[in-house]
């Protein structure tokens, strides 16, 4: 292998080091909470919310996919879940209308219930129209986690329950949602609910 594809090599193997230790280093309590919880959605027949920007509005977008279909081992049997960023029709008018920062909140006021999960994906956790939807929910009863990186930003705080990776990196933050979202699919899948519960 000459040099430059040496350099190439180490560069690859160093974002793979960096994620390899986040993953090594965390503490996966609030996964489980987060995974326990959904769990109690699907066997109530309550719905859960996605939403992100970016990056994160596709990993969003991805989970939603995933929890209405891959969790389950019988048709018809899922969460209800929907993401937030997915209709760009609902997007465009409510950031015309009502401001990029509304986008998510008047959506979950008008869709979810007392009892319902959000979900918000966000790498900073300061992105102002994922503070207004953690307001919003709590208004109305809506239970809250948020899956954040950096420092977790003002989102930590806010919500009810944070599963925050505190790396200073957007990609790897991101690749961390997605773990998780498998993660708790992969669990649910092996944990799903009864008739009786």
């Amino acid at each position: 292998m000459n040099a430059p594809n040496t350099l190439h090599a180490l560069f690859f193997k160093d974002y793979a080091h960096r994620l390899q230790s986040v993953l090594e280093s965390s503490d996966w309590t609030n996964v489980l909470q987060l995974a326990e919880e959904l769990r109690d959605c699907w066997a109530a027949g309550r719905r859960v919310f996605l939403c992100g920007n970016g990056g994160s509005a596709g990993n969003a977008i991805h989970l939603a996919n995933d929890f209405l279909y891959g969790v389950s081992k019988q048709f018809g049997s899922g969460l209800k879940v929907s993401a937030l960023p997915a209709n760009t029709s609902v997007l465009t008018c409510l950031a015309n209308d009502m401001g990029y920062d509304a986008i998510f909140s008047m959506q979950i006021a008008v869709q979810a219930s007392k009892g319902d999960v959000l979900i918000v994906l966000s790498g900073s956790g300061n992105s102002p129209n994922i503070l207004k939807a953690l307001e919003q929910a709590k208004v109305m009863g809506v239970k809250t986690f948020a899956i954040l990186g950096y420092s977790g930003g003002k989102a930590k705080a806010m919500t009810d329950v944070p599963i925050h990776f505190a790396v200073d990196d957007m990609q790897i933050s991101e690749d961390m949602q997605l773990v998780v979202g498998h993660m708790v699919m992969q669990w649910l899948y092996q944990n799903q609910p009864t008739k009786n519960q």
